[in-house]
């Protein structure tokens, strides 16, 4: 998983002088004091050493970065929020089209509609938007960027009442390879607009997006329970079946955990491993209240902190489950059911943990309702079928060896494929090659995109990505 240390390429200082004289945002070189903090991402287990880190000021200096990869013959790699697990927000002997300095928002009351500059993240936007009481599907930590999400599909809090983050761009503005800015929407460019909903940073520099935003908040039910790992099997056999009778209002994640040294967790529990159901529900609180009755009724939980909240607090509240800088192996399949074998398989899996790292878990996000519906004009996002989409997170700190938890990542991805639809979901999907991207749209999606990659990128300069390669 680790990258090594390239030796890094360096720049004729003429070159970078010219590059610094043509953007307003910052030019980072290796002989720069911040250069080893431009060329980290959030995962710890990244180690590349780009050429030069451009971290642009607006669009201009995203034309001006191309342009300067292409006369000096550089990888491009794009770089918003820099939370993507396989670490295509920078690279060895590149450029990093540094996008983080691009915090501009604009939220519209009346239509209901959110702009932000790709740069952003979910907290930064939620921030924004929360101050009308309105919301789109974001992930569930503040600190991912909107950019990786969105383009990728877009799980999160809302997906069930109000579709995938991708579902809900309706307009973005893009400089593509040939240095064009483009502006897509519904009616201009729309089959762009369906790439970019699902298809990845195949097409180009995404510098803005445009979202339809829905009334949240700003207090939603929401939280966690938790109860003791013994628990497990009962608890997953009955969330199998509990789900299927949610409202769509009501969104739920099955966790197995080790237990965080949080305050909301009584300090005896601290370290030990627990399973649970963090939710939102987003309707009035008593019919939530309604809906969580079978599942308080299963039985004593060991902590309940579900409760009328700010939605802003709850895409907080497990922001220390994923701080910058750890080390990150992730697995992924869609599942159609959580029959026994798939059970057997998870409760196997999660005894395994014994002696990891306390920031490796296994989520079971729970898919259905809205995301099974399309939006107007159809997305490159094709697994709407599954009702589940687990997520294995391998995760460990710089002080832990690392090829304990790639290893129980992999074994359990091995034991649970046999019973998986054989898909993985784009933005869980760590660097594992071509086979596995096409799986994650499917034949007639990926060829689609294909022909959407000859039109926009017909040499793949943008290929530091979930590739989709032009014929």
């Amino acid at each position: 998983m680790a990258q090594g240390a390239a030796q890094t390429r360096i720049l004729e200082a003429a070159a970078l002088e010219e590059l610094r004289a043509g953007l307003r945002g910052e030019v980072i070189s290796p002989t720069d004091a911040t250069y080893e903090e431009a060329r980290r991402v959030w995962n710890g287990a990244i180690d590349r050493r780009p050429a030069v880190v451009a971290r642009c000021a607006g669009v201009a200096d995203a034309i001006t970065a191309l342009g300067f990869a292409r006369e000096q013959e550089l990888a491009i790699a794009v770089r918003g929020g820099g939370h993507n697990v396989a670490g295509f927000g920078t690279s060895d002997g590149g450029i990093v089209i540094d996008l983080s300095a691009m915090k501009g928002v604009r939220v519209d009351p009346a239509r209901r509609r959110g702009w932000a500059q790709g740069g952003l993240t979910w907290g930064e936007f939620d921030h924004e938007t929360q101050a009308f009481g309105l919301a789109t599907t974001g992930g569930v930590n503040t600190t991912t960027g909107l950019a990786g999400p969105t383009l990728g599909g877009g799980i999160g809090w809302l997906m069930r009442e109000y579709g995938l983050g991708a579902d809900n761009l309706v307009g973005a503005d893009v400089v593509t390879a040939d240095r064009e800015l483009v502006s897509t929407d519904a009616d201009h460019e729309p089959e762009l607009l369906w790439g970019l909903r699902g298809g990845g940073g195949n097409f180009g520099v995404v510098t803005s997006f445009d979202f339809q935003l829905h009334e949240v908040g700003p207090t939603i039910l929401g939280g966690a329970i938790l109860y003791p790992a013994d628990r497990g099997r009962d608890l997953l056999s009955f969330y199998a079946e509990w789900t299927r009778t949610l409202p769509t209002e009501l969104s739920t994640l099955f966790v197995f955990i080790t237990a965080p040294p949080e305050p909301f967790i009584p300090a005896e529990l601290h370290g030990t491993p627990m399973v649970g159901v963090a939710l939102c529900y987003t309707g009035p609180d008593v019919d939530g209240e309604a809906a969580l009755g079978p599942l308080r009724d299963f039985g004593p939980s060991a902590v309940d902190i579900v409760m009328p909240i700010p939605y802003t607090v709850l895409q907080a509240l497990f922001d220390s489950t994923a701080p910058r800088g750890i080390h990150a192996y992730w697995k992924t399949e869609y599942l159609d059911d959580l029959n026994d074998a798939v059970i057997d398989v998870l409760v196997t899996q999660a005894a395994a943990m014994n002696g990891l790292s306390p920031f490796t878990t296994i989520h079971v996000h729970h898919l259905e309702g809205a995301v099974r519906n399309p939006p107007p004009g159809g997305s490159a996002f094709s697994h709407r079928d599954p009702r589940f989409v687990l997520n294995i997170v391998g995760n460990c700190t710089n002080d832990e060896p690392s090829a304990p938890h790639i290893q129980w990542a992999r074994d359990t991805w091995d034991a649970i494929r046999a019973h998986s639809t054989g898909d993985p979901y784009l933005n869980f999907l760590g660097d594992e090659g071509a086979d596995q991207v096409r799986a994650a749209y499917g034949n007639d999606t990926f060829a689609r995109l294909v022909a959407l990659k000859n039109r926009y990128d017909p040499t793949n300069m943008f290929r530091i990505n979930q590739n989709i390669p032009p014929t």
